[in-house]
């Protein structure tokens, strides 16, 4: 059970309840603590926060109208929203970034993911790589920087960090932002505390910014206290946000170590990064719909997968828009998270994976359809044609009819849009 789902299912228990007294919101609390001392959250964290839980729920009732789900959802949010911290907005402006952290943080993916953030929004970037102890590192940050399309500085088999970073700003000059990736170790030792500091010295950066793994949990913590003395940190990166049932403990520990998250890494993608939104973050924990994250990821999502006005427009559909729909919906990422979005994260996963099965399986027959065939599905109807499709597509004829079923099913639900005004909005923000 991840996070979101163990805070889920401790406000669906207390909300069942008829009556709300101490005993209720005792258990209520044991079981707020349990969740989050799976999550790896500090102790010492748990029991502040399930102390003033308790005492708020105590002390006040549901104002009139609201029903006790809501209130103490309410209540959880913004305790929550208290914990994890601040809602982080960067400023796109000119600055040096210097990025540090240990062995298996993600620092070089990071590098690559901030560099291409800050160019999409204006100011041309730029990477160095001053990681001069681990091997691939150059390699790794030459190929992501092409991936990211940001420029790219390095001297390979250089083990003198101070000199690729003077090198680096000689051939960075002219660029918004530059970031610089160095050197990491298993543990911060001396060693690496005074090569940072070296290159800090000739980098001059504006921030200098930790990057943690989520999936260290608590421990994020120490590390940021540690960094902070050695190197006095603007702030911290938390990666692997997406696979990690331990991030809530890295967000929060990172926050009482009073060093703010600035960037979440949110996948393996090179777009994967977005600032840390505490209210978003909490809300999609707690099963809060987000629809504007919604709709940037398919934004996002129309704009990779190069789809034309016609192919988004909710008047026309066939199966060759269908196709490049489908196209575009794998590029948002797995359908849990696309549920989670429209606040429903707890669909069961037999049905999460049935659907992305069954689209998958759609992708293959429609590629295997002629033009006339994906403009004109009535065509299909045709059994010679239904069984070519099948046959080319490595289905079944029962595959095909059940595609059939199922996109007309689907036409009919998209004419009913065709007057929604709320609807018709949404869609014209993706194009």
């Amino acid at each position: 059970m991840d996070f979101g789902e163990g805070l889920r299912q401790a406000i669906a228990k207390i909300s069942r309840s008829t009556i709300i007294d101490v005993n209720t919101i005792r258990e209520f609390s044991k079981e707020l603590q349990k969740t989050l001392l799976m999550a790896d959250v500090e102790v010492n964290l748990v029991a502040e926060f399930t102390k003033s839980i308790q005492e708020q729920a105590l002390k006040s009732k549901p104002p009139p109208g609201l029903d006790p789900r809501e209130y103490i959802t309410n209540m959880v949010y913004e305790e929550l929203t208290k914990l994890m911290g601040k809602t982080y907005e960067p400023q796109i402006s000119k600055k040096r970034i210097l990025l540090a952290g240990l062995y298996g943080s993600g620092k070089t993916t990071t590098a690559a993911k901030l560099a291409k953030y800050y160019q999409d929004r204006g100011l041309s970037a730029g990477v160095i790589c001053c990681d001069v102890t681990r091997p691939a590192a150059y390699q790794q940050l030459e190929t992501l920087a092409k991936q990211a399309n940001v420029a790219f500085f390095g001297i390979k088999d250089s083990k003198d960090p101070v000199k690729i970073v003077k090198s680096g700003l000689e051939a960075m000059k002219g660029k918004g932002v530059v970031i610089c990736d160095t050197s990491g170790r298993s543990a911060l030792d001396a060693n690496l505390v005074e090569e940072l500091k070296r290159v800090s010295d000739a980098f001059a950066p504006e921030e200098k910014v930790l990057v943690v793994s989520a999936d260290i949990g608590q421990v994020a913590g120490r590390q940021a206290r540690e960094f902070a003395k050695a190197i006095s940190i603007s702030g911290v990166i938390v990666t692997k946000m997406d696979g990690s049932a331990k991030g809530g403990g890295a967000l929060s520990a990172a926050n009482a170590a009073h060093a703010p998250v600035m960037f979440i890494g949110t996948g393996e993608k090179i777009s994967n990064i977005e600032p840390f939104d505490s209210e978003k973050f909490i809300g999609e924990l707690l099963g809060v719909p987000n629809i504007e994250k919604l709709i940037e990821h398919v934004s996002a999502a129309v704009k990779e997968a190069n789809l034309s006005e016609d192919e988004i427009d909710v008047e026309k559909l066939d199966f060759e828009t269908f196709y490049a729909q489908l196209k575009a919906l794998n590029k948002m990422g797995p359908l849990k998270n696309v549920f989670g979005m429209l606040g429903a994260p707890d669909v069961p996963k037999e049905l999460v994976e049935e659907g992305e099965s069954k689209l998958n399986k759609y992708k293959v027959i429609i590629s295997s359809m002629t033009k006339e065939e994906r403009q004109n599905e009535k065509l299909l109807h045709d059994p010679s044609r239904a069984e070519r499709v099948a046959r080319g597509s490595g289905t079944t004829e029962k595959d095909v009819r059940a595609l059939l079923s199922d996109f007309n099913k689907m036409k009919k639900s998209f004419n009913m849009l065709k007057n929604n005004r709320g609807m018709k909005r949404f869609f014209s923000k993706l194009s």
